[in-house]
């Protein structure tokens, strides 16, 4: 992982028009956990009993030497695989430092591995993440930039909506001049299964602010994550 803090400004501002703003998503999904304390769920002995159905569906027979502490693995990793549902983005970006000489250039922490769970077919899918920020006054740390794709990314995703909450969470919580998010992935559930095409990568991005506006801050942003001004 790469952080870069540089300014590469462009000779003259692009004279294309603001483009619309994007659908915002609803607060909640970046200002608290997404499982509440008090929300009911199944007991992790019906947790388990639902794995054993599943090796059963699949011929299986749970009861062999090799799979009796099966579904208690899997319901152990799923605990690990799924922990963001319980953490809160907000509280990971809720310190920031002010000592920062006046800088007003865009802050980049690019190539922030991640694994993530498809919400359609439960299977794997990774890649990195690489996130932007033009700070007013203010910056966060840059690990922390790193803990709350983990939050996102340990959930069931889509790419796109992981993208959208990275950037959301950050515009509303720092209420930076402008966000950049691009996220680039490999995904088992088409490299490994269906029209198996390994190796196949998949691109999304959203840009807010100052980025959304200016088309030449984008090619600034995309340059330096491609190592271009290298």
């Amino acid at each position: 992982m790469d952080a870069a803090i540089k300014s590469i400004r462009p000779n003259k501002p692009s004279d294309r028009q603001p483009e619309s703003r994007p659908a915002e998503l609803d607060p909640a999904e970046f200002l608290e956990a997404a499982v509440r304390a008090d929300q009911p769920r199944p007991a992790r002995a019906e947790a388990e009993a639902a794995v054993k159905t599943l090796l059963a569906y699949i011929g299986e027979n749970p009861q062999r030497e090799g799979l009796l502490d099966t579904p208690r693995r899997v319901v152990e990793a799923f605990d690990e695989l799924y922990q963001g549902y319980h953490q809160c983005p907000a509280e990971v970006l809720d310190r920031t430092f002010g000592e920062t000489a006046g800088y007003d250039d865009f802050v980049l922490v690019r190539d922030i591995e991640f694994t993530s769970q498809c919400e359609h077919h439960m299977m794997p899918f990774y890649g990195k993440a690489h996130i932007a920020y033009t700070p007013v006054e203010r910056v966060v740390g840059l690990s922390k930039l790193a803990r709350l794709t983990d939050i996102f990314a340990r959930r069931l995703q889509t790419q796109e909506h992981l993208t959208a909450q990275i950037a959301a969470a950050i515009d509303e919580i720092l209420k930076p001049r402008g966000v950049a998010v691009l996220i680039e992935a490999e995904h088992t559930c088409m490299s490994v299964r269906g029209v198996a095409k390994h190796g196949a990568s998949t691109f999304t991005s959203r840009f807010t602010g100052m980025f959304r506006d200016n088309p030449a801050e984008q090619a600034r942003f995309l340059s330096l994550v491609r190592g271009t001004t290298r």
